[in-house]
Parts: structure tokens; C-alpha cells; sequence
């Protein structure tokens, strides 16, 4: 017997819940990549609560059923049991509570005692003799896997105890997890300076916070607010993964407007204070923000992100939806640095191996067999006699979506400028690319309408979307000067499940 017949279902999620099962029809889910979580309907936006529930992982989203902009939150939700294959679920939150009618903003969520617990931030926004006044607090929701209920004592973390100055309006986005008897959570806040800042907060029984540290801070260097916070342990090193809002160009590492930004460094349990030792992008991509991770029962750390962008946001008019998810990617931290790489899932579900090796490149040409818009490929590229070499996607005899390794200044470019799309947007992005051991390594992970590369060995990663036509889906290879590539290709089709 689920929650709903046993708590009392708002008549505001009882809307969504049924505007979805109206509206989610066969057609609309024809359209959508086979790989990715997609919006049900409608819009998404930032990853919530990735956790492993009862053994399924469970992923909920920022989510407007209603239309493909951003509206009043609500928290959508999808299950899988491989991280490859997602079904939809009812929507599991809605605005329907004085402290979040604003919205039900970003948060995490963990099982404890064989109940799924949820930690998001509630909005308010109230009307004032100085003007519209908005608060976010935490608050708290337990349920089965499918209903949820929020608790009587909500909120339950308050910024009170903040430095002085700290915003009360941006204080969001919180992550939990677990050690031993006692539950952890960051949060996203602002300081007195007005960039952002990481508090921690500790409780022994999910009800009662207290204030533990402030872990990192901004101090205006890396962007304004940070958002979506996450915080972990990984191979000896401490991690902290956010989302910076208004960054401006640092070189090739971190470009203009909402970015992502990984911290490595050292951190006690008994401060909870980060020593920065590197700062890095997380993603070099045109379609990256607010990345979560989990823990899988097998040890591995695995991020999923939102594969889109505010500034520069994709959706076409033809689609019922708008906005998908990342492939879940597995972290390492290696000399120092993050890497990710796509789950070890993915492999299960490749068909169809073409493999060529040491095939000399000059001018544009197709290798047979190597085509489509739903597939796994690696490109090998080798030799000292080229200065520049082109992978031509999603291409027909109008369209085409480039990756472009500039050998002689070390850059990789990504190039979807003649993909189709009809807006003046920004539609290239560069990165810093070295060759290992006499080649450089590309992966590349083409899932309908979203392209993920994967750079030596997850050492970089590029995520961004393409929206071109299914029928666009030629490959082909061109070098200025002579290259050998070696080329390992898979299509990528669902299980008959």
C-alpha cells in the first residue's frame, strides 16, 4: 500500500499528478532519448535527490509540468535499476505549504530506517511595506519511494546562526549524507560580500540543525552566489563540487555566466574546513550546471548534472518536454584531479562493434558502418604530420556538429553552429586538450540530441546539446595535414525488457 492512501495528497500535486498522466502519451516518450532522463513533461532543471532507495536509484528533478519554461517548482521524479534505463514516476513534491509556496527549490535526499528521506529548500515570498520580501529555509519530506510526506516541524534549517551580512534570501540547495549516528548536509549560501559561501550542518535526528563550519567561501573569485553544492570523500581527497552563478572567463577553464567549479583539497571531520590543493571546471561543455552525486552499493561515487543551460537554454518548439540529465558519470580523483567516465552500465547496452585501426585521414571522409545518433565512439588520434583534425556529427548534407583538435596550440573545440538551430546563440566552446602517450583519446557518447566526450580517459569532459534532425546522422573524419586515428564504434539500443 503506497503513502498516498495513507497521508493526505495536496490538491496542488494531485493537479500535477494528473496533468502528467493526460499528458504523457506514447508519442511524447517517442521523442525522447533513450538514455538520458528527460523532463516528463514540460521543463526540468536541476538534479535532486540521486539516491539508492530499497536498491533502485531514484532521481528527482526541479520540474514545471505545465510548460517548457521555468515555473513554480515542483520536484519530478524517475527510477531505475542500472542508471541507464529510467522510468517515470508521479511527481513527488509541489508548492503546497505557506514556507515553500514559492517553490520546492533543490535538495538531496538518503534511506534511513527503510524510509526515503528528502531535504529540500522551501520558498516563501511575501508582500511587505518595503516590497516583496523572499526567504528560503530546509525542510524535510519522508516517504515509500513514491509518496511523500513533509513533516510537522518544517522548516528545519534556518540560516540563523550565519555569519553576519549572510543572505536570507539565497540560502538553498542543501546535501545530506550520513556518517555513523550523525547526518551532514551543505548548503548554498551567500555571504556578506555577496559571493558565495558553504555552511555545514550537523543533526542527530533530521529535525534539529546546528551550525558546524563554514567550508569554503567564495570571497568574490569565483563567481557570485554558489549553488547546488555537494560535498564527498574521494580516493584520499576531500571534494566539494558547486555551481557558481555570474563567473566571468578565466582562460579555457571556466567561462562566463553559470559555471561549475571542483574544489580538491584537504578537510578534517573534526572542522569541516576545505584546504583548497586544486580548483578545476567540472564540465568544459556549452550544457552543464547544478551536478549531483551518490554513492552506489558497490563504493562508486556517481554524478548526474543537468544537461542544459540558462543563459543559453535549447527547446525546440516541436518537443512535449524540455530539459534532460547527464549519463551518470563515475568520479576518480587522479593526480590530483577529477575524472568521469560514463557508468560501467552503458556497456551492457552497446550492439553492432565496428572497430578500424591505424586508418590514415587526410581529407573529409565516412569509414563504413560508422553512423547514427545513438551510439558509443571512441576515436584514437595519432601522428606528428597534422595540425588539425575534425569529427564531423549528426551530419547530413546541410547539417553538422564538429569536435576540432587544434594539435599545434593543445585545444579541443566544440562546434554546433550549423546543427540547425535557428536562434543566435552561443554555440562554440574551447578547452585545453593534450596529447598522453602519443594520442589524444577522445569518447564519445551521441544519445539523440545530447553529445558527451570524454577526454583521455575522463581526465576532461564536454556535454552539450544538439538538436539537429534524427535523419542527420553521417559521421565523418578530416585532418589538415595527415593523421592515423584507430576507431572503436557501438550502437546503443535499449534492453527488451
Amino acid at each position: 500500500m503506497s503513502m498516498e492512501s495513507r497521508i493526505q495528497v495536496s490538491e496542488t500535486l494531485k493537479k500535477a499528478r494528473e496533468y502528467e498522466r493526460k499528458s504523457i502519451t506514447e508519442e511524447v516518450n517517442r521523442q525522447k532519448p533513450s538514455f538520458h532522463v528527460c523532463a516528463p513533461v514540460g521543463w526540468i532543471n536541476d538534479p535532486n535527490g540521486f539516491s539508492v532507495y530499497k536498491g533502485e536509484y531514484h532521481l528527482f528533478y526541479q520540474y514545471y509540468p505545465y510548460a517548457k519554461v521555468w515555473g513554480p517548482m515542483h520536484w519530478g521524479h524517475s527510477v531505475s535499476k542500472d542508471l541507464v534505463e529510467w522510468k517515470d514516476l508521479p511527481a513527488a513534491l509541489a508548492p503546497d505549504k505557506d514556507y515553500d509556496s514559492a517553490g520546492c527549490f533543490s535538495g538531496s535526499a538518503l534511506e534511513y530506517q527503510g524510509q526515503h528521506v528528502l531535504l529540500y529548500t522551501g520558498v516563501e515570498e511575501k508582500e511587505t511595506e518595503n516590497g516583496k520580501q523572499i526567504r528560503q529555509t530546509q525542510c524535510l519530506a519522508i516517504g515509500d519511494g513514491t509518496d511523500y510526506q513533509k513533516t510537522e516541524e518544517n522548516p528545519v534549517i534556518y540560516p540563523d546562526g550565519l555569519p553576519q551580512g549572510s543572505s536570507l534570501e539565497d540560502f538553498r540547495d542543501p546535501k545530506i549524507w550520513q556518517e555513523g549516528d550523525t547526518f551532514y548536509a551543505v548548503v548554498g549560501s551567500r555571504s556578506s560580500d555577496g559571493s558565495g559561501q558553504i555552511p555545514v550542518y550537523s543533526s542527530k535526528d533530521l529535525r534539529n540543525w546546528e551550525l558546524v563550519s563554514i567550508l569554503d567561501k567564495c570571497e568574490n573569485q569565483y563567481g557570485k552566489m554558489w549553488e547546488c553544492p555537494d560535498f564527498f570523500f574521494l580516493d584520499g581527497k576531500a571534494v566539494l563540487l558547486t555551481s557558481p552563478q555570474d563567473m566571468e572567463a578565466e582562460g579555457l577553464e571556466f567561462h562566463s555566466g553559470n559555471g561549475s567549479l571542483c574544489i580538491i583539497g584537504s578537510c578534517s571531520r573534526e572542522d569541516f574546513i576545505l584546504h583548497r590543493e586544486k580548483v578545476q571546471a567540472i564540465d568544459y561543455g556549452l550544457d552543464f550546471y547544478a551536478p549531483q552525486t551518490t554513492l552506489t552499493p558497490d563504493g562508486r561515487r556517481v554524478m548526474i548534472a543537468w544537461l542544459q543551460s540558462w543563459d543559453n537554454p535549447l527547446t525546440p518548439e516541436h518537443l512535449a518536454w524540455g530539459g534532460m540529465m547527464t549519463i551518470p558519470r563515475e568520479l576518480q580523483v587522479i593526480d590530483g584531479r577529477l575524472y568521469q567516465n560514463p557508468v560501467r552500465e552503458m556497456e551492457q547496452y552497446r550492439s553492432e562493434k565496428v572497430q578500424y585501426d591505424c586508418v590514415r585521414i587526410r581529407e573529409k571522409q565516412s569509414l563504413e558502418g560508422i553512423r547514427g545518433r545513438q551510439i558509443d565512439l571512441t576515436v584514437e588520434i595519432r601522428g606528428k604530420d597534422y595540425d588539425k583534425f575534425k569529427i564531423y556529427l549528426a551530419m547530413d548534407k546541410k547539417h553538422h556538429t564538429a569536435v576540432i583538435y587544434d594539435r599545434r596550440e593543445g585545444i579541443l573545440t566544440f562546434d554546433r553552429r550549423y546543427s540547425g538551430d535557428r536562434r543566435d546563440r552561443i554555440h562554440t566552446r574551447e578547452m585545453e586538450a593534450e596529447e598522453k602517450d602519443g594520442k589524444l583519446k577522445l569518447r564519445i557518447l551521441v544519445d539523440k540530441y545530447s553529445v558527451e566526450i570524454f577526454v583521455n580517459d575522463g581526465e576532461k569532459a564536454v556535454s552539450s546539446l544538439i538538436y539537429t534532425g534524427l535523419e542527420a546522422e553521417e559521421i565523418a573524419f578530416e585532418a589538415k595535414g595527415e593523421a592515423e586515428i584507430s576507431v572503436c564504434h557501438y550502437q546503443m539500443e535499449k534492453s527488451e525488457k
